[in-house]
């Protein structure tokens, strides 16, 4: 299936984060998995590692980025590298923010209760 049309709402809410599956292998995509993310201020940022790497691109608003213990500010049309095995965590300090999300599927997040793969790269 080459065009995957658009959900008409998030596929995942987690109250202040909200997640849209756009090409996910339960929608039809194979190698990659690709969903929005829309963050409000104030959530908390969870700290957590992945096992591939995973590309985030601001699509609108800002966002605190800690890579591996380093700060970061990322603002619309910047890329977010996240390499597999360090720690990170994206915010939103103010507003809303809006993010793209690529990543190998099979990719998972690792946090203190354990591995999983997110629900919204499936």
């Amino acid at each position: 299936m080459p065009v995957l049309p658009a959900p008409t709402a998030p596929t995942h809410d987690l109250g202040g984060t909200r997640f849209t599956s756009l090409a996910t292998p339960s929608r039809g995509s194979v190698e990659t998995s690709v969903w929005r993310v829309h963050l409000d201020a104030g959530q908390p940022a969870v700290p957590h590692q992945l096992t591939r790497e995973e590309t985030f691109v601001v699509l609108s608003g800002e966002a605190s980025v800690e890579i591996d213990g380093a700060r970061h500010t990322a603002r619309p049309g910047d890329a977010i590298v996240v390499p597999p095995g360090v720690d990170f965590a994206i915010g939103c300090p103010v507003g809303t923010l809006e993010l793209l999300c690529c990543m190998p599927v099979g990719g998972q997040a690792v946090t203190a209760e354990g591995t999983f793969t997110p629900p919204w790269a499936l």
